[in-house]
């Protein structure tokens, strides 16, 4: 009996090894996938990083102007990438930036591939899945029609095709049909590209798209459409940085209090009014799930 006790105690840690073995393999793919995905500007990146000996935060976040792309040299900008320069500098860091696949963040995130998710990421109905900061802005959730379009509320969308980015809210909202004011649809392609939810829109092959107002804007102003965005949003969350559950650093807290210093001496403000007129109407008010501090 004691022998096969020990044998089996030796099976098993023979299995848990190869899951672990199997486990770290799949982290490193995903790393990798992660840095081919965002090959431009890695060169300037390491060139920077022997400049400056401060210890590294990687930030990962996918494409998504205003809030995170590359610039005309290939270098992160947007919100939340000066945001998270200034935040994290001031906490004793370097930020450094991850093009990562969006479907990918919380295994990417969990396996140590990258410190935190920040782009754009809201916290509503995520609550229990990762440690957050304390929300840094707001952000409505719309539906944008062609300006030729019949839709005109949200109840007019019954028997639509609706294009959204795969594992976002509104994806969510569509999809498990706990919202009454959402009607029952033709179609919902989930898209795993967020850029690709435009052209879905443009060439007809959606009827409505949903997503981030500002993202929204954004593409409209850089590609010169003009969608219409409907009146009644899906829902305003707010958005924050999120850290793996077992990341025991203390940081989620560390830049909760770094945001409050800069909403206090006016840098936050400042930040956000570089890419989105009105500022302080992404800083205050509420969420459709609480409070953000203004």
């Amino acid at each position: 009996m004691l022998r096969r006790a020990q044998e089996q105690g030796s099976v098993a840690m023979r299995r848990e090894k190869v899951a672990a073995f199997f486990s770290a393999l799949a982290c490193i793919a995903l790393a990798c996938a992660a840095l081919l995905i965002g090959g431009c500007g890695r060169a300037n990146a390491a060139k920077r990083a022997k400049e400056d000996d401060r210890p590294v935060i990687v930030v990962g976040s996918d494409n998504y102007p205003p809030f995170n792309y590359e610039d005309a040299n290939g270098l992160p900008t947007g919100i939340d990438v000066d945001l998270a320069t200034e935040a994290f500098g001031r906490l004793g860091y370097r930020a450094a930036f991850l093009v990562i696949d969006w479907e990918n963040k919380k295994e990417l995130v969990e396996c140590g591939a990258i410190d935190c998710i920040w782009g754009s990421f809201s916290i509503d109905g995520r609550e229990a899945q990762y440690r957050w900061t304390e929300p840094y802005m707001l952000s409505r959730q719309v539906v944008a029609v062609r300006r030729d379009s019949d839709i005109y509320a949200l109840s007019d969308l019954a028997g639509k095709r609706v294009a959204v980015q795969s594992t976002t809210k509104p994806e969510e909202l569509f999809l498990s049909h706990a919202d009454p004011r959402l009607p029952a649809l033709r179609e919902v392609f989930s898209l795993q590209n967020r850029e690709l939810i435009y052209p879905f829109l443009s060439k007809g092959y959606a009827d409505a798209i949903a997503a981030h107002e500002t993202a929204i804007l954004q593409y409209m102003s850089d590609y010169r459409l003009e969608y219409r965005i409907l009146d009644e949003p899906l829902l305003t969350v707010g958005l924050g940085v999120a850290f793996a559950l077992d990341d025991a650093r203390g940081l989620e807290q560390a830049l909760s209090d770094i945001f409050e210093q800069m909403r206090a001496d006016g840098t936050m403000e400042e930040i956000i009014g570089r890419y989105l007129d009105e500022p302080l109407r992404y800083m205050e008010g509420k969420s459709d799930e609480g409070e953000i501090k203004s």
